[in-house]
């Protein structure tokens, strides 16, 4: 459990800032998760209150010039925040119609706990003080609840408080998408549950979830209720309750407001707007509910918590990014048919699909919590039957996993999207990005590494891992002159670079970080078939048609893929790279300062991205940040192609020159890859990294959400380069780097179902494995040297050289 403070702290009231406030200080619990509005604040350009669900998906057709098309979004659902004050009948407090004489906004990242404390004078000279704290249960999924201290400095009279939940909600988070259909909920009925409950259950138009809210909202001084008389007012689509009392001058009143969500995908409930009916009766008080979520999240901090003493601001943002992450990937998210959104349940960018960024968060969570992890790839093989369709119609065999994935696995990448720049829609190629497959058959790999999971590799990972590999195998083509695999037609993870300049048809040939991945997950495919047991090994083969002809063409195909190099020995970055434009680097960046998005940037010269050697994000260097140096060195001469000691440096430095970094993953990447080549060079991107979404450094995206793998991938940053852990034959090794950055670093983690401590301080790293339980001995090493613990050992490592350089 954190023993000091850790929050995240606003002073004063700014406008232009709010959404960005409200993104990082929200509030979730792996089911739900509602941004940081103000509760007295109606949706507008300042204010936008959202709250997001797992799976609260909805399709709806936007005509565009004539032409239907068809975007899944993540449904922004009803305001269950909505509380307004009044004082002596005048208009409701808002922050545009009073003097604020003091405000604050905080965010207790211990415990995802929002507070706001202001002060105010209206417009008839009333001083009044109001404090709100909000939390959304940890302890108990389906709660969320907020309390009041409303204190009149100068006068005695009558308040009004608005208690509300509001349907009529669309999505309008981001700026890009106005043009698109944002009406995703119609009404269903609002409800009252006795005297002090409202109710009110919507459903989404074309996915025809059922989402229900129910609101109890009680007042006190002190610990003492207080009669309040009671007016409703409701329609088809909102409910309120106005909630009156008389206050006197300098005795604060309390007001709390409990409130149930539910949807018509809940387990164990018959429907959902009564669940939330009796559900938010029967909630205990706001601090006993707090009592319990604050519990429930020590239990998280205790597996999930990484302290560096050293560094406050560092420590801070570790923090913060540890909040959000299991905000979104909760054990709750263990028991829901959930994917990974890349921007958290934060808000709307990217329409709340499911990238490949899953690739940067699987790792912390595959240590910490690997329950989580698991359920999140079962929601990639629940639409392995979706992949299997895609494929078949392209004409390929196995299963193609979409770029962008919904509510059941088809392709939701956009046909277009708006470059802001210009003002103009243009083509969206970016689905022939297939080496999504590539990362979800090395994420479940990953996790079977990590635990040794033998029952999901049998029953699930193995079947998603040979269809990819099939997949794979179909798509390759063999060039008899080269005797060698080649993949044409797809994107790499670099994203500028859609096709050859000036060509009609999309797409590049020989992705070089595509290839290579090919061959390994050709050759570890051969493994997973050895690793299975032989009657399941049989029954998955024969259910499959797997062939001996398709296992040795795999084999082949480990070997002899194609790999693209310049004459000096760069790796291309596809067929053809060398043959590109060098762009002014120092020219647009005088120009136009930040220059982390070309692509928008030269389109909207008339240019062409196409036509130059640069990358939005790491492409090539994707294989130095999954791989260590020695395992990519002999995959390479695996393949048949010589690889120096300097491989790694010479081509991290090449792309490094040549990467805008226009997607702040890319820092991760870079970061991880430069620690072993220029530790201070890999410290200045992490720090970039860490404080990218509390910057804002992309200038107003973090407010449309949080950026999910960026937050993850900081922490995973820290054990995989900056501790450099790893997995060799079964053994837990750990490699450090900067250890003088990170002296006094440390953090808990799960190896193979046993619990351990990890500490790096003053030139030695110690492995303390848990005392009791169900533990298995492991081995763990620091490079060369291994040892073998069991419950209750500890093994301090020397270190030398693990330093800066």
């Amino acid at each position: 459990m954190i023993a000091d403070a850790a929050v995240l702290s606003y002073d004063g009231f700014e406008p232009d800032e709010e959404g960005l406030r409200e993104a990082l200080t929200s509030t979730g619990n792996g089911y739900f998760c509602t941004r940081g509005a103000a509760e007295w604040q109606d949706m507008g350009g300042v204010h936008y209150p959202g709250t997001y669900a797992h799976g609260g998906y909805n399709r709806e057709t936007t005509v565009m010039g004539g032409r239907p098309v068809l975007n899944e979004d993540l449904v922004n659902l009803p305001n269950w925040l909505v509380l307004k004050l009044r004082i002596e009948g005048d208009d409701a407090i808002a922050l545009d119609n009073v003097e604020l004489l003091d405000y604050r906004h905080d965010y207790d990242i211990r415990y995802a706990l929002l507070s706001r404390t202001l002060r105010f004078r209206d417009r008839a000279g009333r001083e009044t003080s109001l404090t709100s704290r909000r939390f959304v249960s940890m302890a108990h999924h389906h709660q969320g609840a907020i309390e009041w201290t409303i204190t009149p400095q100068n006068w005695s009279g009558c308040v009004e408080v608005v208690t509300a939940i509001d349907g009529r909600i669309s999505n309008r988070g981001v700026a890009r998408y106005e043009a698109l259909e944002g009406r995703h909920l119609d009404p269903v009925s609002p409800r009252t549950f006795g005297p002090e409950v409202i109710a009110l259950k919507v459903e989404t138009r074309q996915s025809n979830l059922y989402v229900a809210q129910a609101a109890r909202t009680l007042v006190f001084s002190g610990d003492e209720p207080v009669e309040a008389t009671r007016r409703l007012f409701q329609t088809e689509d909102y409910i309120q309750q106005i909630v009156a009392v008389d206050v006197r001058e300098g005795e604060p009143v309390r007001v709390e407001k409990q409130v149930a969500f539910y949807t018509s995908r809940d387990r164990a409930i018959s429907e959902p707007l009564v669940s939330a009916g009796e559900s938010a009766a029967r909630y205990p008080g706001f601090s006993e509910s707090l009592e319990r979520h604050q519990r429930a999240w020590a239990e998280l901090w205790r597996a999930s918590d990484m302290q560096l003493p050293g560094d406050d601001r560092v420590q801070l943002l570790i923090r913060l990014h540890i909040s959000h992450v299991l905000q979104v990937c909760s054990r709750y998210t263990a028991d829901r048919d959930a994917g990974v959104p890349a921007r958290g349940l934060n808000g709307e960018a990217y329409r709340g699909h499911v990238f490949w960024d899953e690739i940067y968060v699987l790792p912390f969570l595959n240590y910490r919590l690997p329950d989580v992890t698991r359920a999140l790839l079962m929601y990639r093989f629940r639409r392995l039957g979706q992949a299997r369709t895609a494929a078949r119609e392209a004409g390929y065999r196995g299963a193609m996993f979409p770029w962008q994935s919904g509510s059941d696995g088809k392709e939701e990448t956009q046909v277009v999207h708006l470059n802001p720049l210009s003002g103009v829609w243009e083509p969206d190629l970016s689905h022939n990005q297939r080496h999504v497959n590539a990362a979800i058959f090395y994420n479940v790999w990953r996790y079977y590494e990590v635990t040794e999971d033998l029952d999901f590799l049998r029953e699930y990972g193995a079947e998603m891992m040979l269809e990819i590999a099939r997949f794979w195998a179909s798509i390759a083509t063999f060039n008899a002159e080269r005797g060698r695999y080649e993949i044409q037609g797809v994107m790499g993870p670099d994203e500028f670079h859609e096709k050859y300049p000036g060509a009609d048809e999309s797409g590049l040939r020989n992705n070089a970080y595509t290839n290579v991945m090919v061959a390994w997950i050709a050759e570890t495919a051969v493994k997973v078939l050895g690793i299975l047991p032989e009657s399941r090994r049989e029954a998955l083969a024969d259910r499959l048609g797997l062939t001996a002809d398709e296992i040795k063409t795999w084999d082949e195909m480990s070997r002899k893929m194609f790999v693209p190099f310049h004459e000096d020995g760069i790796i291309s970055q596809f067929e053809g790279y060398e043959k590109l434009v060098e762009l002014d680097w120092d020219a647009y960046r005088a120009k136009y300062g930040k220059i982390q998005r070309l692509d928008r940037i030269l389109r909207a010269e008339g240019d062409d991205p196409d036509r130059y050697k640069l990358a939005k994000q790491a492409d090539t260097v994707m294989l130095f940040y999954l791989f260590s140096e020695d395992e990519v060195s002999r995959l390479l001469r695996q393949l048949g192609y010589d690889c120096g000691p300097d491989t790694a440096r010479k081509n991290i430095e090449y792309y490094d020159a040549r990467t805008s970094h226009g997607s702040t993953l890319s820092f991760i990447t870079h970061a991880a890859v430069l620690a072993s080549v220029d530790p201070a060079s890999s410290w200045e991107r992490f720090m970039v990294a860490l404080e990218s979404d509390v910057g804002d450094v992309q200038g107003g995206t973090t407010k449309e959400g949080i950026h999910l793998g960026v937050m993850a991938g900081t922490l995973d940053l820290i054990q995989r380069s900056y501790v450099g852990r790893d997995i060799r034959d079964g053994v837990l090794v750990f490699n450090p780097r900067l250890a003088d950055r990170l002296d006094g670093l440390s953090f808990p983690m799960q190896f193979r179902g046993t619990p351990l401590t990890v500490t790096l301080k003053a030139g030695a790293l110690t492995v303390a494995v848990a005392p009791e339980g169900f533990l298995r001995p492991i081995r763990v090493a620091v490079r060369d040297d291994v040892r073998e613990l069991r419950a209750g050992d500890q093994h301090t490592f020397a270190l030398t050289g693990a330093g800066e350089e």
